[in-house]
Formats: structure tokens, sequence, C-alpha cells
């Protein structure tokens, strides 16, 4: 299994959307698989289905990488920590191995400092073990660095996949020791029946899906897919199996578009 240099699996599942008794059995099954990278956050509200899947899967708590993201609500002076908590309380842990920003707060709204500090601060009290960011630009990125000083931003998510492969954002992060996670790293299906892609699946003897997976991994980017179709969730999970030569990766590098599908108007000014 593939990990960067903070432990995180490279190959990781996406936990938005899967809630109530189906979402842990979905969690639980890609516990079953091999899966060891749990992706969640506040506003998905899926973190008590993370923490039940992991306790009735059986697994060491420190066998299996676990993210949330703090939600906006949270940003203000004094309430990022206590947020924070609650989030431990709801999967039944005494820590996350990563804690990051899901979204900049638009137009300042709350002081980016506000929160990093406090992001800094959960981690000084051992509830996070690292801290980062997610959908991040590069300037926003380095007014960060400013504000942390010597602590590290251990990951940058952001949207990534065959058609939108955000090589600035992502050349810039690799130069800064800053890994990425991939979103949406198939497209939400996006990419089936593509006249470019399905032709190199073929001969790779693999999905489009897959194929999807295996770049964003030859890239040394962590890919959280989701699903809570068990055979879908293997397949995925196998694509780390899925070898590119240089020739691969450039024609699937051939099909960018820019094509960004999460793109809410309180996004920041995209690279």
């Amino acid at each position: 299994m593939q990990r960067n240099q903070y432990g995180m699996p490279l190959m990781g599942l996406g936990t938005y959307g899967r809630r109530g008794t189906q979402g842990i059995d979905a969690i639980l099954a890609a516990l079953e698989i091999g899966y060891r990278h749990l992706d969640t956050a506040q506003s998905y509200d899926t973190e008590r289905e993370c923490g039940e899947a992991l306790r009735q899967s059986g697994l060491p708590r420190d066998e299996v990488f676990v993210t949330t993201k703090i939600d906006m609500p949270n940003f203000g002076a004094g309430k990022l920590v206590p947020s924070l908590r609650r989030s431990l309380d709801a999967l039944t842990m005494d820590y996350v191995d990563l804690t990051l920003i899901h979204w900049p707060s638009p137009h300042e709204q709350v002081p980016l400092a506000t929160y990093l500090e406090q992001l800094a601060e959960a981690q000084a009290l051992g509830l996070t073990r690292t801290i980062g960011v997610s959908n991040f630009t590069i300037d926003l990125l380095q007014r960060s660095r400013t504000i942390l000083g010597d602590l590290p931003i251990a990951n940058n998510q952001v949207e990534c996949h065959p058609y939108l492969q955000n090589r600035k954002l992502v050349d810039f992060c690799d130069g800064a020791g800053i890994p990425v996670t991939a979103y949406q790293p198939i497209a939400h299906g996006a990419l089936k029946g593509d006249p470019v892609l399905e032709p190199l699946a073929a001969t790779k003897g693999c999905t489009v899906e897959q194929l999807a997976i295996a770049f964003a991994l030859a890239r040394g980017l962590a890919a959280i897919p989701a699903s809570s179709n068990r055979e879908r969730l293997a397949t995925n999970f196998a694509a780390e199996q899925v070898v590119l030569t240089p020739d691969d990766t450039a024609i699937i590098a051939s099909v960018d578009r820019g094509a960004r599908r999460i793109d809410p108007a309180s996004a920041p000014a995209w690279d």
C-alpha cells in the first residue's frame, strides 16, 4: 500500500453520502476489502458512521488513517477546537490523523489567521496528528504557510481527475512539500465512454475509473473515490495494481478539459 510522508495511504475512501446503516455497511465493506484511509467531514455528517464501521471491523485504531474537515460555521474565534472535540465524540476516537479546513472562508468573512491558528492549537492539544486545508489556491497556501510558520501543511485536498488535472496547483504543492488528495478522482462517472480513455483502459485490462485512480496515484496524489457498492469498492481498490507507463500517463494527460464539477459561488478564485 502506497503512503505519503505523513503515513496517509494514497488509496482512500470518500464517505460523502454514506449515512445510516447503509453507510456503515459500505464503510465496513471497504475496511474488509483493505482500505485503511477514511475521509469524512463535519458537513458530511458521516463521522458517526466511520467510527462505528471501524469499531465493527475490529481493526486497531492506529491501522486506519482518518481525516475529517472543519465546516465554515466553526471557523470563528473559540469555535474550532470545541467542534473538533464533537467530531471526535461522533467518531468515538481520541484523535484523528488529519484535520483539514474544508473551504476557505468566503471573502475573508473570517480572517485566515483566525481559523488556522485554532487548527494549530488543535494539533498542539493532540486532537489531530497533522493539519491541512482543502480547496485552497496557491495564494491561500502561501499565506497559510506564513501564518503557520514551521508547522507543516500536511495536505491540500482538491478536485482532481483526468478532466481537471489542476497542474499548476499540484506542481506548486509538490514543490512546497504539501501532499495533495484528489477528490472526485473518477469525475463521478463522467469518464465512462470517453473515446481516448476507454481504448486505453481496454489495453490495460481495467475500467476507465480504475485508470483515473491509477493516474492520480501515479502523480503521487491520494485518491478518495466513494461508493456503496461492494463490487465497485473492490474494483476501485484494485486500481492500485494498475501500472501506467509514461506513454499511458501522457495519453491520460491529453484529455484535460479544465472541467470543474464542484464550484460553489463561495469558492475562491481558482488557479
